[in-house]
């Protein structure tokens, strides 16, 4: 019979909750709910199966049911064969395909088909893994209320480094949900021609901008002329309105004016500071302080600072060199890379200490964040233009499609690890960033898991790493020795495409040479 069962990306979470359905199976293959002390109480689905992910318990199974958990659905702990073969025989749609199973002392360990698993994700990377699992519907606006013009345009060098903050953080959310297919506009607009757009845009951000001479005055009027304008912590109650509040009611207005549908969410990104501020105006996700021990600096020059020592990083490391546009162009995505890992690593609403020293310097070697992660996306683009080198001098075939490789031949346990770990997890990743906006009754604080990403990075960089140092990938140019360098190809073009789309969500074009 032909097989219709719809396809769909093999993921972690309907991996575990299949696992999690076979292990409790029947009502008769548990144990019933009596105990001499009384009723048995059941574990929750989510706790009855863990994703490994390192690479000492990779080495003999992907998914573990402790026997803390057995012990509490079975007697004894003994997994009764009727459960054991459904554990086995597991499919469904997005189900990772399983290769075998046995009970421990650590207790149920399984261990997917890896070849299977690499041939169904590698044959789908760029289209299927690199996005959402879904898409959403809706408008959402990310006001920064340390950017609003009134009464005077910020600057680059009144911006502190706790608002450089917010804003970096409102960047990297509204790009993260346009991924998940959200319409997102920016509050305040600001002037085109004015520094710290210019400053901004030397980060990679692009905020919405309007001619110098434009003017929102119309709006700010009739939202002047409304009276009893309420706050929105009920023990603030009426809240007195100054001609500043105005002009941020008129910007938001404006923000929300070309939304098409009925309801947008605001949401305000503001520093700890600001906070009690912007209770009195919906939603706010508060970033917690920047500190700098034994300096101050503003966000200018903490901009410089980065700048000046990436500059003689790349002079220590490449020599002469290090000059021109590409080199200028190369400097200036690597200090947006550093400053945007320095500020947006660490939970949204915990402290930022930065070191600022002069003389510390940023390293281009080691887990340092952004630079090592741009560093080793850098890598993945020489590896693949030292292959096509190898192609037109004939040494190398062009790369077969993935339904003619065998992918049993990837035998190194960084390989699984670069997939299961990264590949798969990434699609589940995007699909946070957006949950926390349709909780309702939560409050008027707003937290978001916003430092994923970046941990995300380089965690994926240094493993990477590992493997890249371990493995040699283009081998001798002997047909016996292709299949195995063609399948380590497709894996790591697949997580060049991961590291494009990740960069993507903080608005970092990759490095293609270093």
């Amino acid at each position: 019979m032909e097989n219709t069962e719809e396809y769909s990306p093999l993921r972690i979470t309907p991996t575990v909750r299949a696992l999690s359905s076979a292990l409790r199976g029947k009502r008769e293959d548990v144990l019933d709910g009596s105990r001499e002390n009384g009723d048995r109480i059941f574990p929750e689905t989510e706790k009855l199966w863990f994703k490994e992910s390192s690479a000492k318990n990779l080495r003999n199974r992907d998914f573990l049911s402790p026997t803390t958990m057995l012990n509490t659905l079975y007697a004894d702990g003994q997994v009764p064969p009727a459960v054991m073969s459904r554990v086995l025989s597991l499919r469904g749609s997005g189900v990772l395909p399983v290769a075998g199973g046995e009970v421990t002392g650590e207790g149920l360990r399984v261990r997917v088909d890896r070849a299977a698993a690499f041939k169904a994700v590698l044959a789908d990377a760029a289209t299927e893994y690199l996005k959402p699992s879904g898409q959403r519907q809706g408008c959402v606006v990310l006001n920064c209320p340390a950017l609003h013009p009134k009464p005077n345009t910020p600057t680059p060098d009144t911006l502190t480094l706790g608002q450089l903050r917010t804003v970096l953080l409102a960047d990297h959310m509204g790009a993260l949900l346009r991924r998940q297919g959200l319409a997102v506009s920016y509050c305040p607009t600001l002037p085109e021609d004015s520094d710290i757009i210019t400053f901004l845009r030397a980060l990679g951000i692009d905020w919405l901008t309007a001619p110098a001479n434009w003017t929102n005055e119309e709006r700010e009027e009739k939202i002047q002329e409304e009276e009893g304008l309420l706050g929105y912590d009920p023990s603030i109650g009426t809240c007195t309105v100054h001609r500043d509040s105005v002009s941020h009611l008129a910007q938001l207005d404006r923000a929300t004016a070309d939304c098409t549908v009925a309801m947008a969410t605001v949401l305000h990104v503001t520093s700890c500071q600001d906070e009690f501020r912007q209770q009195q105006i919906a939603r706010h996700l508060v970033c917690g302080p920047v500190k700098t021990p034994g300096s101050h600096l503003t966000a200018a020059q903490y901009l410089q600072l980065r700048r000046g020592q990436m500059k003689e990083a790349s002079e220590m490391k490449y020599g002469d060199q290090v000059e021109g546009q590409t080199w200028d162009d190369i400097i200036r995505v690597m200090t947006s890379a550093t400053v945007r890992f320095e500020l947006l690593s660490t939970v949204h609403t915990s402290p930022v200490t930065l070191d600022v020293q002069r003389e510390g310097g940023v390293s281009t070697k080691g887990p340092r964040g952004g630079v090592f992660v741009m560093y080793n996306c850098a890598r993945l683009h020489t590896l693949f233009d030292s292959y096509e080198r190898g192609v037109e001098k004939g040494l190398y075939p062009e790369i077969p499609d993935t339904s003619k490789l065998d992918f049993s031949a990837l035998k190194e346990e960084g390989e699984w690890l670069l997939l299961f770990n990264y590949l798969i997890t990434f699609s589940e990743q995007l699909d946070q960033s957006g949950q926390a906006l349709d909780c309702e009754g939560g409050g008027a604080r707003v937290n978001i898991k916003t430092e994923q990403i970046c941990k995300f990075l380089v965690s994926l960089s240094k493993d990477f790493s590992s493997y890249y140092n371990r493995v040699h990938v283009l081998g001798e140019p002997l047909p016996h020795l292709f299949n195995q360098m063609f399948c380590r190809l497709h894996l790591l073009r697949a997580l060049r495409e991961l590291y494009h789309s990740a960069l993507e969500t903080l608005n970092l074009p990759p490095i293609r040479q270093l």
